[in-house]
């Protein structure tokens, strides 16, 4: 991978919605090179997705939690956490998975509607794995930062202001 190529997928990382044009004026280079290297990282899967991240606590026909699950497995022989993964990430309400160092060996992001939606996720589905020791569920209260950006994030000079 080439300085160019690092440089542009900093540039969309920070905004992957800046046009073409833009982003050869910053790179220095022409329109048909960046949609070229696009292509490239794109078909190397360097880039993945381009996705848009929304504060839902502002939607309030869009209700919802997101939870937090940490899990102990005993992994397989032959492919070690990879197969309990992989049950696991292929259910619609679990949207990221990680495997961790630490005490517990995924952890688990997934949203739903209510606490019994997610309880029951836990106990009907992911406890019920042969590999799954224990789980921990942790529920997010409050987002204040997520992938770089602030949420609610008032400038407001909140400092009381002294006169002598």
């Amino acid at each position: 991978m080439n300085a160019k190529e690092l440089e542009l997928l900093e540039c969309l990382e920070k905004n992957s919605r800046l046009p073409i044009d833009v982003l050869a004026k910053m790179l220095d280079t022409s329109a048909e090179d960046v949609k070229h290297m696009m292509k490239k990282l794109e078909q190397e899967q360097v880039i993945v997705d381009y996705v848009t991240l929304v504060d839902w606590t502002k939607v309030k026909e869009q209700e919802g939690l997101t939870a937090m699950i940490d899990v102990k497995v005993t992994p397989k022989r032959g492919v070690g956490f990879d197969e309990i993964a992989e049950k696991i990430y292929r259910h619609p309400e679990v949207k990221s998975v990680y495997l961790m160092s630490g005490a517990y060996d995924l952890s688990i992001v997934i949203e739903g509607k209510t606490m019994s939606e997610v309880a029951s996720f836990v106990a009907q589905k992911l406890s019920t794995l042969d590999s799954v020791v224990s789980t921990t569920t942790h529920f997010i209260l409050k987002k204040y930062k997520h992938d770089g950006v602030i949420y609610n994030n008032d400038n407001d000079d909140k400092r009381i202001v002294v006169t002598p």
